[in-house]
């Protein structure tokens, strides 16, 4: 079995609906986020996908968060921006995106909202 494991980044603001605390008010984040993938079989090149591929792909979908307020994203509209979220819809996303790459399987999504804090996706 082998997992590739890349890093990218965006910047959003949100706010938490039934939160009491400062998160209840607008702020933004620096994002980080790692994604795991693995798979058993290698191609013709000897490599399980091209880390180039991968990360275009997580490009595409961190577009879509990158520098906006994502309360507005219809995804969050009826779901909380929390970082527990954040890191399933970009999960779900990859997931799709990887439909043309049936060796590669998305492992999990981990989002740092600081340093000092993240949160993980992962199917059982």
């Amino acid at each position: 079995m082998f997992r590739l494991r890349i890093q990218d980044h965006f910047s959003s603001a949100h706010y938490l609906r039934n939160y009491q605390g400062a998160c209840e008010k607008l702020h933004g984040h620096n994002w980080k986020v790692e994604l795991l993938v693995e798979g058993k079989e290698l191609d013709n090149t000897e490599i399980l996908i091209d880390f180039k591929i991968l990360k275009n792909i997580l490009k595409e979908v961190l577009s879509e968060l990158d520098h906006r307020l994502l309360n507005d994203h219809p995804y969050f509209q009826i779901r909380n921006p929390s970082s527990e979220n954040i890191s399933r819809f970009i999960f779900e996303k990859v997931k799709e995106k990887l439909k043309n790459f049936p060796q590669i399987k998305v492992k999990e999504v981990t989002v740092f909202e600081t340093d000092k804090a993240s949160a993980t996706y992962f199917e059982e």
